[in-house]
């Protein structure tokens, strides 16, 4: 596929070592729902186009609840976006899943209540969303995590809580029971919003440490704590960059026409045409412009 273009978001650590030494153009992108948290660079990986946007702004301005996932999502797909590979920071709920891993999630557990969860607060819309990320780059990610210097885990259920405060242990004992493998605060709704943008999109999750079902050894300070999650950040970005790094310049053989994420909307607008304001139809060009001629 000729169009492909990538777009790269990094969480926590990621976004940091994803743009470090980095050539490219910093491109400021206008969205009808805000500006994105930081400029968007445009440059090469591994000889593939890709969109770089650090998900919390220069900084780490954004905390989970305040990134603007519409004007991000948004802002990637007037780039011409096709595919996004993003990463964030998670605690990790099984003792399996230790901090320095990575996981591919195959599955997520909705519990934010944040504002701009759709684009189409003007109109009903409907899209699939029974399996959350790409089944494409999800199996490519697998296929280059083997063999990778850290494990890589081929599936995992996130949770995704409202923040910024982290849960209390009952909560995370909840969660347990309920199967699941990781707790962040990032991954919605901006996978619901890529799959409304009809964006391919895959999560590398990096676990940093254990929810707190798990205490922490004991006898160790809360700065030495902190240290090592901070460590554990760090290294988990490099191993996600490596991951990436394999993942990028096989996304287009990867990328299949047959694909039911790049034509989400197909089926998924139940509004009648003709009920639908113009002014609406030409904020949302971008995305629903082809269904609407």
């Amino acid at each position: 596929m000729g169009d492909v273009m990538v777009g790269l978001i990094g969480g926590t650590g990621l976004g940091e070592a994803l743009t470090r030494g980095t050539g490219g153009k910093a491109v400021e992108v206008e969205t009808p729902f805000g500006k994105p948290s930081a400029p968007i660079l445009v440059t090469e990986v591994e000889g593939q186009r890709v969109a770089i946007l650090t998900r919390h702004g220069p900084g780490h301005r954004f905390n989970p609840s305040e990134v603007p996932y519409r004007a991000n999502i948004f802002a990637l797909k007037k780039l011409g976006v096709t595919h996004i590979l993003a990463s964030g920071a998670t605690g990790s709920l099984q003792d399996s899943i230790a901090p320095r891993h990575l996981v591919i999630c195959d599955q997520v557990i909705d519990r934010t209540t944040r504002p701009g969860r759709t684009f189409f607060d003007a109109m009903a819309v409907h899209v699939g969303f029974a399996q959350p990320f790409c089944p494409s780059l999800r199996g490519l990610l697998v296929e280059c995590g083997i063999g990778a210097e850290t494990t890589v885990h081929t599936r995992g259920t996130y949770v995704c809580m409202e923040g910024p405060q982290f849960s209390t242990r009952a909560e995370s004992l909840l969660h347990r029971q309920w199967g699941a493998d990781l707790i962040g605060m990032t991954c919605m709704p901006e996978a619901k919003l890529a799959r409304e943008a009809e964006i391919c999109y895959a999560l590398i999750a990096i676990p940093t440490d254990y929810d707190c079902w798990r205490p922490h050894e004991p006898g160790l300070s809360p700065d030495a704590v902190l240290e090592s999650i901070r460590a554990n950040v760090e290294a988990g970005a490099a191993n996600a960059v490596a991951l990436v790094k394999a993942a990028v310049p096989r996304i287009a053989e990867a990328a299949g026409p047959e694909c039911g994420c790049r034509t989400a909307l197909a089926q998924a607008i139940w509004t009648d045409r003709q009920a639908i304001d113009p002014a609406v139809a030409r904020r949302l060009e971008p995305l629903v412009g082809k269904y609407l001629k």
